[in-house]
């Protein structure tokens, strides 16, 4: 045995919850996976985690999680649960590794570059605008599902930004995409121990789904065949392009498949879920309703938003990163550790599942000062200074920094500044909000809101802190 490999046998187990504790986490891994999260990162900031035949290793600190997702992401595969998501979305950008995960980063970069996302910043604010005048003709009318405006709006801004195609005829996509990830979840919770063969409800639904996902994609790409566009800089004229170089076409329309089925889930599900999880807050924060309203008023009048105005709603910025840090999209990073580890003084094994978790690390009272009260103001340029870069980790980091994180954050600060502007969204009497972990954090069970249309666009009496200041 070299030095090496002495020293790391010898490493120090992380701490974690006792065997006796099996049975609670076990329940806890099928009923509420953020309280199984959340007990775990009280023992430490690496925990091994024992549940049943499978065994977990927790990083909840920023500089343990900047080791394994950048200083040593070589290391670090993708994990549990993205594994089983592969039975939908084969090879894409989510679920790949090694050269071709750089193939295809290098593949989508272009159309995820600023410069060409300033040129979509229209369609994106028209998008909004839209979704703005759907939502005021449910005014006076009862509660309407917001979770199902905010997944028209993504997938038509989506759709339109990224495929250059209109996706409003493809309505079953977000139920299609709900299905995938319970499925995945599933498998992952099961350990896989449930033949896929079995005709259960779930996996009849999944198998239904993944042939929609993939009917879909097949069409936009024999849209696109039957209508080329010259020196077009989207996703699909990128996707089409790079499979030009393929020496087997099959495996070249496959590649172009996985990738707009990864790309459109992993989009427009997360930027959905963030703008549920926005507007339930906002509701039960007033006084930050007003502030928006009153920035949106100052900044952009009666007009839509530009790219320009991404840095001047300040505070509409720091609503969203406040509601990322509450509830990550991504709530979740696993991995798989390929060879030993040390992660804080700690031995990883080689094979070890290791879980970052956003939303243990965006609760660390090391570093947030009363976790779980809501205040956009952690976010002004003078209290996030202080804080460590990992700390917060919304889109993910490292080399699998989230490809879409640009215009993500458009669409939210133009959807909150939007709505705050011109409407009043109230929770129906009597709805509890939970979370809900699967491959994104989403709203459990929906969002009943009543739309009330605020006609004035004079300002309240409160202005924003800076705006003042």
């Amino acid at each position: 045995m070299t030095d090496a490999s002495s020293a790391l046998a010898t490493r120090t187990v992380p701490p974690g919850p006792p065997r006796r504790m099996t049975f609670g986490l076990l329940k806890k891994l099928f009923t509420d996976r953020l309280a199984l999260m959340s007990t775990a990162a009280e023992y430490g900031d690496v925990v091994r985690i024992a549940i049943g035949p499978k065994t977990l290793y927790l990083v909840n600190h920023p500089d343990y999680a900047k080791h394994v997702l950048a200083d040593n992401s070589a290391n670090y595969h993708k994990g549990i649960g993205l594994k089983e998501a592969r039975r939908a979305l084969g090879d894409g950008l989510l679920t790949s590794d090694g050269e071709l995960w750089r193939q295809q980063r290098k593949t989508v970069q272009p159309v995820f570059q600023n410069s060409r996302l300033s040129r979509q910043a229209g369609i994106v604010a028209s998008e909004v605008d839209s979704l703005v005048k759907r939502l005021r003709t449910h005014a006076g009318q009862g509660p309407v599902e917001i979770l199902h405006e905010m997944t028209s709006l993504t997938l038509g801004v989506h759709g339109k930004t990224l495929l250059d195609a209109e996706l409003g005829d493809h309505e079953s996509l977000g139920h299609s995409f709900e299905a995938v990830q319970d499925q995945a979840m599933f498998e992952a919770v099961t350990l896989g121990m449930v033949p896929k063969w079995l005709p259960l409800p779930k996996q009849l639904r999944f198998r239904e789904s993944r042939d929609d996902l993939r009917r879909i994609a097949n069409e936009l790409l024999a849209l696109r065949k039957a209508n080329p566009v010259e020196g077009g800089d989207d996703l699909l004229s990128a996707l089409l392009s790079s499979a030009g170089g393929q020496a087997d076409p099959a495996l070249g329309r496959q590649r172009i498949r996985d990738e707009l089925i990864t790309l459109l889930l992993a989009g427009h599900e997360t930027t959905a879920s963030t703008l549920g999880w926005a507007f339930q807050l906002i509701d039960e924060h007033p006084e930050v309703a007003d502030l928006l309203r009153a920035e949106a008023i100052e900044v952009l009048g009666d007009r839509l938003p530009v790219a320009e105005d991404l840095h001047r709603l300040e505070y509409t910025a720091m609503v969203v990163a406040e509601v990322m840090r509450l509830y990550p999209p991504v709530w979740l990073l696993p991995r798989v550790a390929q060879n030993d580890d040390d992660v804080g003084g700690f031995h990883i094994p080689a094979g070890a599942d290791v879980v970052v978790v956003p939303y243990t690390l965006h609760r660390h009272r090391s570093f947030w000062a009363e976790p779980a009260r809501f205040d956009p103001e952690r976010f002004s340029p003078e209290r996030a200074k202080s804080r460590p870069r990992y700390a917060y980790i919304p889109f993910g980091a490292g080399p699998r920094f989230c490809i879409g994180s640009g215009l993500g954050t458009m669409e939210a600060v133009f959807a909150v500044a939007l709505v705050a502007r011109d409407l009043r969204l109230t929770k129906s009497p009597g709805h509890r909000v939970l979370p809900e972990a699967m491959l994104s954090l989403r709203v459990r069970g929906g969002l009943p809101m009543t739309v009330h249309p605020l006609d004035s666009r004079c300002a309240t009496e409160k202005t924003h802190p800076r705006a003042a200041a």
